[in-house]
């Protein structure tokens, strides 16, 4: 019985010892299946998201399809000036284990953006199946499913890989908010997401006055000169910007 128990200690040490960390600087695509609104939501509610690709990591991966948990900070009115929101992104669950999470937001992306990312714009689709359409990301790059390439305005190009992936080095795009940094030197997982894309798309006036790259580290605040609507269904591109391990 000694020795059984002993085994079993070991096995599960190993076990948690496997589970990895998220380096700094690693993008996370996610879809967030929680409604946001400003002007009904308070400080505490919690928030509920999908990892939408696989994301490689030194020691594994977190696959797709894991779950993203989160919080609203605060909520502002500014009266005449609009609204503000402050939330961040805290863990990640993925195959029973839960992985601490400090991220900042690269990009975010309505519904009906993330939709019209996953939709042919070939005049041939009709008659193509899936696996060959030609679709455009959330920031103008351009995937050709067929040939498993994304290009760039830029003139970079990226992998696709069946089910919405893409694999692409970021491109700096300061004007927006993105100056170049650690992670820019690596394919990342971008999932809807262009190389350069950078801000809010497709919400009207929102603006990411912080995208919680600096501190409070990981809090984004959202503003906007009416309200800060986000329906269930968006996309988020977040990078994590700290190192965090499994506790």
């Amino acid at each position: 019985m000694v020795r059984l128990t002993v085994v079993a200690f070991v096995l599960f040490s190993t076990a948690a010892a496997l589970v990895p960390g998220v380096p700094p600087a690693t993008v996370i695509p996610i879809m967030l299946s929680t409604s946001l609104d400003a002007k009904k939501d308070t400080s505490g509610k919690k928030l509920q998201g999908s990892v939408m690709q696989d994301v490689a990591l030194p020691l594994g991966k977190i696959n797709k399809g894991a779950r993203v948990s989160g919080s609203i900070v605060g909520v502002t009115n500014f009266g005449t000036s609009g609204w503000e929101m402050v939330l961040k992104f805290d863990a990640i669950e993925d195959e029973g284990h839960k992985i601490p999470l400090t991220a900042r937001l690269l990009a975010v992306a309505s519904m009906r953006s993330v939709a019209e990312a996953q939709s042919p714009i070939n005049l041939s689709a009709d008659r193509d199946p899936a696996s060959e359409w030609s679709t455009r990301q959330v920031g103008g790059d351009i995937v050709r499913r067929g040939w498993g390439k994304v290009g760039t305005a830029g003139g970079a190009t990226g992998t696709w890989v069946e089910g919405n992936s893409v694999l692409i080095r970021l491109t700096p795009n300061p004007r927006a908010g993105c100056a170049e940094a650690s992670g820019y030197d690596r394919d990342q997982a971008v999932w809807v997401f262009s190389s350069g894309a950078c801000g809010a798309y497709g919400l009207q006036d929102l603006k990411i006055a912080s995208s919680g790259a600096s501190a409070p580290l990981g809090q984004i605040r959202l503003t906007s000169a009416k309200n800060v609507v986000i329906r269930g269904g968006s996309g988020w591109l977040l990078m994590t910007v700290e190192p965090v391990v499994n506790p």
